[in-house]
């Protein structure tokens, strides 16, 4: 394809709608073409050896594959495939006779709305995170199945990437500290994946492998009409795209920690599993984000100029090192715990759990979701006592939250587990599966004046989006009725004003105090 064709394409006259103006965007396998108010694609005829667009059938097949995958994510995005007929200099957009070359159509929008950009201006906010997990886990959890004769998902082909990394950035590397950093990333890496195999094998075996998007981050996503909408997926290359889908979400994870958001990669991993229920695969975590992490960092030295000046090249290492060092600070052995709440409905104990996510790290277990998860949607007869907050639900609930906190510590991640715990048997369970995991146990006793319980409860109602059931009527039955903590419990409690930001601050600086590993 000839530059000819782009400056040619160029022209108002061949476009049945208005033209606003052309800007051409360029990539190493892509031109996009914006006129205003449409976006036209077309792909350069290279081969890479992960792609290969040289022949014009293939282009075309991947511009259909494009349209056809994007269309899973977005609505009203990517439109049509359409051919360029005539001639290099003379082309025509979907006319007749045979075709020069493809291009997917698009819907155009602003670069300044892309979540990339809205993160440099600092403006994107954990409503777009939320929504972007939201999206995420119905994703994942409607996308095909990989069929388990394909070899992707297998041990073996979750580790070939991942070793050929190492390959490709060792011969870029001469200074020592370098060497023998990768020397200790790779001997992680080999470690991991033996204690990970049957995990691995299991993850094929129970269809996690699925036709995943395969290149989630902030510059591939967008707001479109008010909505966060994940574009760009992987269209060329099936072994990219056929993966576990906790490669998929560690992939966006990464990225916003690459970009110093650590609390927003941590509220979105938390929420995302809150979605899908996902825990047993949470111990894969790290070690796709360190993958992940050092395919930036091998892309990095990949763009280095061949004949790169001084200048070049400590820029260039300087970037390769900030994505290293994200994928070591990914084999660091953390600080668990488990930490309860105590509190009645309302007085909230979800915001203290939440700051516990986004400040140390810990994955929030909600008993209001799991119940739901465990019984479904009820309505009728959810009074107190009644529908699935009778005594046995309750009983079943608390079984499921100690279960999946179990997962996650074994997994190497500290837990909150937000549940009102007003039952002394409750919290004597909780600390049980703390002491069988070795780790410290906290009771978080959340407070706050009856009225600004109140306040809260009527607007989590009139917002209708909180999984709670709780109405007054239960909050004062909870009141009357809960176990106050115990002596020997109150020595390893934190009293928390949940009203009180101050007492929110204080409570994280004295977790990590206790646990300076965070």
């Amino acid at each position: 394809m000839s530059q000819n064709l782009i400056a040619a394409l160029q022209n108002p006259d061949l476009y049945p709608h208005e033209v606003d103006g052309f800007q051409v965007i360029e990539t190493h396998i892509s031109w996009v073409i914006l006129t205003g108010p449409y976006a036209y694609k077309l792909k350069k005829p290279v081969n890479f050896g992960f792609l290969d667009f040289t022949e014009l059938s293939g282009r075309e097949h991947f511009c259909n594959e494009e349209l056809r995958l994007n269309q899973r994510l977005t609505e009203g995005l990517y439109l049509e495939v359409l051919p360029i007929t005539g001639t290099a200099d003379a082309p025509v957009l979907g006319g007749e006779g045979p075709a020069i070359e493809y291009v997917l159509k698009m819907r155009q929008f602003p670069q300044s709305q892309l979540l990339s950009t809205l993160q440099a201006n600092g403006e994107l906010n954990t409503a777009h995170i939320d929504e972007m997990a939201q999206q995420i886990a119905h994703f994942h959890t409607h996308a095909p199945q990989v069929p388990q004769e394909h070899h992707q998902g297998t041990p073996e082909a979750v580790m070939e990437p991942v070793r050929q990394n190492f390959e490709q950035i060792r011969p870029f590397l001469s200074d020592k500290a370098d060497l023998l950093q990768l020397e200790a990333l790779q001997a992680w890496a080999e470690a991991s994946f033996t204690r990970l195999k049957p995990l691995f094998e299991q993850r094929k075996a129970e269809g996690f492998i699925r036709e995943c998007h395969g290149d989630i981050h902030l510059g591939n996503a967008t707001i479109i009409d008010g909505k966060v909408v994940i574009f760009d997926c992987i269209e060329f290359n099936e072994p990219f795209r056929f993966t576990d889908v906790y490669a998929d979400t560690a992939f966006l994870a990464m990225d916003l920690e690459d970009r110093g958001l650590k609390s927003l990669a941590r509220r979105f991993i938390s929420q995302y599993l809150e979605l899908t229920g996902d825990y047993q695969g949470l111990e894969l975590l790290n070690f796709y984000k360190a993958y992940r992490a050092l395919v930036r960092a091998k892309v990095s030295l990949f763009s280095m100029p061949t004949e790169a000046s001084p200048v070049q090249r400590a820029a260039t290492l300087r970037q390769y090192r900030n994505y290293a060092n994200l994928a070591e600070s990914y084999s660091t052995i953390p600080s668990r715990f488990l930490s309860i709440t105590h509190g009645v409905s309302a007085v909230g104990k979800s915001s203290v759990a939440m700051r516990l996510v986004e400040s140390l790290g810990a994955i929030r277990l909600r008993s209001d979701v799991v119940r739901k998860q465990l019984f479904g949607e009820q309505t009728a007869d959810n009074s107190l006592g009644g529908g699935i907050y009778n005594a046995d639900a309750s009983v079943a609930t608390y079984k499921k939250l100690h279960e999946m906190a179990g997962t996650v510590l074994r997994a190497g991640f500290p837990v909150v587990i937000d549940a009102t715990y007003l039952k002394r048997e409750q919290r004597d369970a909780a600390a049980k599966v703390a002491e069988a995991t070795g780790v410290p146990c906290l009771i978080l006793d959340c407070t706050a004046p009856d009225a600004v319980i109140e306040g809260w409860l009527a607007h989590r109602q009139a917002i209708g989006s909180d999984p709670s059931d709780a109405t007054l009527e239960v909050v004062k039955a909870q009141q009357a009725s809960r176990e106050a903590l115990g002596a020997d419990e109150v020595l390893h409690s934190k009293r928390v004003e949940t009203h009180n930001s101050k007492s929110l601050d204080t409570l994280i600086a004295d977790i990590r105090q206790r646990l300076p590993g965070l």
